[in-house]
């Protein structure tokens, strides 16, 4: 069965999107330390304020993309707006105070985006088709994000510029309001005008009393506190804390050739990948993901002692990272999809993202902590990662044996 015409468009605004967060995401924690001045542990603590907001946004999101009176595409349409916002400060950031400001402004915006999103294409898609619609979905924010990072290395590199970034972030929220408001109707199946008016504080508790999804949550808190060190500490620690040659360091070009490879991985591996494990269970893909961290960590590790070939080691490293997210969040998504009575779709999805908050809310000021102790403890912070993926793989396997029989199943078309 082909995929539904509106997630290719959603895809496509989703690209634009991600272009202009590729322009900051990389970037912004380079900058506030190395020409703002602020130390990695403030950078951290003001990056990681972003997942208060987003708590208050994913929440306010799941009850709106089950309300008969807001819903998914009117949810998406103010994420947007709020975003651009977000943005506009950041770009006119000069100490904490204000850099808090705008992640909390920013923080809320993507809040309220994902639980909407991820509803949409749930909507969209039968389930044979789920995991290759989050793929697609995926493929689109991973291309979106390695153009920004690539044209975002160009041109801090060509006009050290690094504010120019946050107004062009900004813009790519503007045109995605626009691909929303002119392309994307309203996907709430109809029979659920009625029955959520009255509901919203009754649909959270069904959720959080559906012990498999609980369980998932604490495997999407560990995963995405993973992923939020390759956003957050992993480029000051490639910049600031890997010797290469008589000086200290990648380049900021070389930092962006790095991510543009990490980025071309998941994108050319998205689709593949998808299809690959779509005959096994999401347990078997996490499990397969959750490997692929424990040896990227590995790989930091070597990157920051090793006196040769780092940028080797560096390259593995995110080459291994980029196959390990493809890998999961296709697959979590599906598994949401799975577990969540259709009337309940934005609740799940913004508890799931509420996961991201968390995960982001600790990794931060965590990797920020690190990188301002003694040396031998910000190497071995990466070892501590890959050792982590024991507790991790013990979840999975209780997980497995508590999910429904319906979900252990691989997708068969």
């Amino acid at each position: 069965m082909p995929i539904h015409p509106k997630v290719w468009i959603l895809a496509v605004g989703r690209l634009l999107l991600e272009m202009g967060t590729g322009f900051t995401l990389f970037y912004a924690p380079i900058f506030f330390v190395n020409k703002v001045g602020l130390s990695t542990t403030a950078v951290g603590l003001a990056l990681g304020s972003a997942s208060i907001s987003g708590v208050a946004g994913r929440i306010l999101g799941g009850m709106g993309v089950d309300s008969p009176s807001w819903g998914r595409r009117r949810t998406l349409l103010f994420s947007a707006a709020i975003s651009a916002i977000g943005s506009l400060v950041l770009s006119a950031s000069h100490n904490f105070a204000t850099l808090v400001i705008g992640n909390l402004i920013t923080g809320l915006g993507l809040g309220l985006y994902w639980p909407a999103n991820e509803a949409v294409v749930a909507d969209l898609t039968p389930t044979e088709n789920r995991r290759e619609a989050y793929a697609i979905t995926r493929l689109a924010d991973n291309l979106g994000l390695g153009m920004g990072i690539v044209l975002g290395g160009v041109l801090v590199t060509t006009t050290g510029s690094y504010r120019s970034l946050f107004i062009i972030d900004a813009i790519s929220f503007i045109v995605f309001f626009a691909v929303v408001y002119l392309a994307i109707a309203e996907t709430r199946p109809p029979d659920m005008r009625q029955s959520q008016k009255t509901q919203h504080i009754a649909s959270w508790m069904a959720a959080l009393s559906d012990r498999p999804f609980l369980v998932y949550i604490v495997l999407n808190i560990i995963f995405t506190t993973y992923l939020s060190q390759l956003h957050s500490t992993i480029p000051i620690y490639l910049k600031n804390f890997v010797s290469v040659g008589s000086g200290q360091g990648f380049s900021e070009t070389t930092i962006s050739g790095l991510f543009a490879l990490h980025l071309a991985i998941a994108i050319l591996s998205q689709i593949p990948v998808a299809r690959i494990l779509k005959s096994f269970s999401h347990t078997v893909a996490f499990t397969f993901s959750c490997l692929l961290w424990a040896v990227g960590f590995s790989f930091i590790w070597a990157c920051g002692i090793a006196t040769t070939d780092n940028l080797v080691w560096a390259a593995l490293a995110l080459a291994i990272f980029a196959v390990a997210i493809t890998a999961f969040t296709p697959s979590a998504s599906s598994l949401v999809t799975d577990l969540a009575p259709e009337s309940q779709r934005g609740v799940y999805f913004a508890i799931n993202s509420l996961c991201w908050a968390i995960g982001y809310f600790i990794g931060p000021p965590l990797g920020g902590w690190a990188l301002d102790q003694p040396r031998i403890v910000t190497h071995s912070f990466w070892l501590g990662f890959s050792f982590s993926v024991v507790i991790t793989l013990a979840i999975l396997q209780y997980l497995n044996r508590i999910l429904p029989t319906h979900t252990k199943v691989g997708n068969q078309e």
